[in-house]
């Protein structure tokens, strides 16, 4: 009896320990807002691409996902540099599905709906494109380039872009119909290894279950290769740098330039802004240069101007 208490109790430790481990990597990776009441539940109640006051706000920006890095640091120094504007909403989720969140004036995500018009929208530049007419100004403001996210180590031995069309490696890729970076990862496919590539990884793999389409890349392919889900990832090198930079176990490959593409990144001022001088004093922040010092130290390239 002595011996099966202890088994049964080493047991439960053990339990308790791997049940913690379950959700040991998952966002939101900043430091959140403080509040009167503070309840997150990973994997259960938990929002990280919602940042700040959704009630009666001074600012609304919707920035495409793989930017959620430079939210905390570009919103608090922007409240310190304009101190009128402390209620500031901002929404870290995938572009296209913040565009037809601006077109259809809302969202719902779990039981909450968010009926919110936002004053800026920031996107690659199809996506600015595709809406231009609701701008009154479109500014470029920073540039990046892709990489492959990998587990710590480097474990696959994955070279580049052609080694994600091997079979022994799972991939997690963004789903091109809402994700702009997908399209251009397969535009990486053809440059590296022809359409056979893009054909191998995005149908055959993907019908196979060794492929992964994600709806949020920003957050399911880190967390797909921390939990070892995934090998390997190609993503925006910010991303992959940000992963190293708050020491999660997760190693980068480089994709040399004669296959890589390069992404800018614009911000526009809707016509149909709530807060149109709050706009332009977010947008005068951002091309400024305390704006783009916080993008830098994030990884991110200046615009070519």
């Amino acid at each position: 009896m002595k011996y099966f208490a202890t088994w049964l109790i080493v047991m439960v430790l053990l339990a308790g320990e791997l049940y913690a481990q379950d959700h040991q990597f998952d966002p939101p990776w900043n430091t959140p807002p403080a509040a009167g009441v503070s309840f997150t539940v990973p994997g259960i109640d938990n929002a990280p691409d919602l940042y700040g006051d959704i009630i009666d706000p001074q600012l609304v920006i919707f920035f495409a996902g793989n930017q959620f890095m430079v939210i905390d640091s570009l919103i608090h120094d922007f409240k310190q540099v304009y101190p009128q504007y402390q209620r500031v909403f901002a929404e870290t989720l995938p572009p296209g599905i913040l565009a037809q969140q601006i077109l259809t004036g809302s969202l719902v995500m779990g039981n909450l709906r968010i009926a919110i018009q936002p004053d800026i929208y920031t996107a690659g530049k199809s996506r600015i494109d595709q809406l231009k007419d609701s701008f009154s100004v479109v500014r470029n403001y920073a540039d990046n380039t892709l990489a492959i996210m990998v587990q710590k180590g480097n474990p696959k031995k994955i070279g580049g872009l052609k080694d994600l069309g091997r079979k022994d490696v799972r991939v997690a890729m963004p789903n091109p119909a809402w994700e702009g970076i997908g399209k251009r990862i397969e535009e990486a496919y053809v440059k590296a290894g022809g359409p056979s590539l893009k054909e191998a990884v995005m149908k055959d793999k993907t019908a196979k279950g060794s492929t992964y389409l994600t709806k949020i890349h920003h957050r399911e392919t880190p967390l797909r290769i921390l939990y070892k889900q995934a090998d390997a990832g190609p993503v925006w090198l910010t991303e992959a740098w940000y992963q190293q930079m708050i020491g999660h176990p997760i190693s980068l490959v480089k994709i040399p330039e004669k296959e890589n593409i390069r992404a800018t990144y614009w911000a526009g001022i809707l016509k149909s802004a709530p807060h149109p001088q709050a706009a332009k004093d977010f947008m005068e922040f951002l091309m400024g240069p305390r704006g783009q010092q916080i993008y830098k130290h994030f990884g991110f390239a200046p615009p070519e101007l």
